[in-house]
């Protein structure tokens, strides 16, 4: 068995309807898409070629809610890999429905999902480890408000009570006064 992929017509897919297809309209864009990714291969491979594929499977337009859940997954795998440092993690709706916006191409599909999550999650999350803003304990609440997503966390941690009297102390050491903690 070879399986093999190709991009192979997305051209033309590109060029149909933008966004999300309508459930009753997604039959009849799945068979117009299927006939030109199948007369660009007619165009690009030989006859001879083709005759030895036994079937081309052209997957459709991903909708709305199969977008959702592949940033859910994406979201879950967040969860797990923060989860070793003791750190939890809530996305709103808001912010799953955002993602899976600018996360995808009408020719590409999801891929840009993985960059957009990454970028606008991930990348902010790890500024925020490595400065010490999110320690073990901590759970962050990302929103998507007013056209940005926001950072929220709840400081509960075990972490942070040290972190506080280690910086008192160290701001003590240096005026010279006593170190307190509340």
């Amino acid at each position: 068995v070879i399986i093999m992929t190709t991009n192979l017509g997305s051209k033309g897919i590109a060029g149909g309807p933008v966004g999300f297809q309508v459930e009753g309209d997604a039959q009849i864009g799945y068979e117009v898409m299927k006939g030109k990714v199948n007369e660009e291969l007619k165009k690009h491979f030989k006859p001879e070629f083709l005759n030895r594929v036994d079937d081309t499977i052209v997957f459709p337009q991903l909708s709305k809610p199969e977008l959702l859940q592949i940033v859910d997954l994406f979201v879950k795998a967040l969860r797990e890999r923060l989860l070793d440092r003791d750190i939890h993690i809530e996305v709103s709706q808001a912010a799953r429905e955002r993602l899976s916006e600018i996360g995808y191409d009408p020719t590409l599909g999801a891929r840009p999902l993985r960059r957009a999550m990454q970028q606008e999650i991930e990348d902010r999350l790890s500024e925020r480890i490595l400065s010490a803003e999110l320690l073990a304990g901590d759970t962050v609440k990302v929103d998507f408000v007013d056209g940005e997503f926001t950072f929220e966390t709840d400081s509960r941690g075990k972490d942070h009570g040290a972190a506080s009297a280690s910086a008192a102390a160290a701001v003590a050491s240096t005026a010279g006064g006593p170190a307190t903690t509340e």
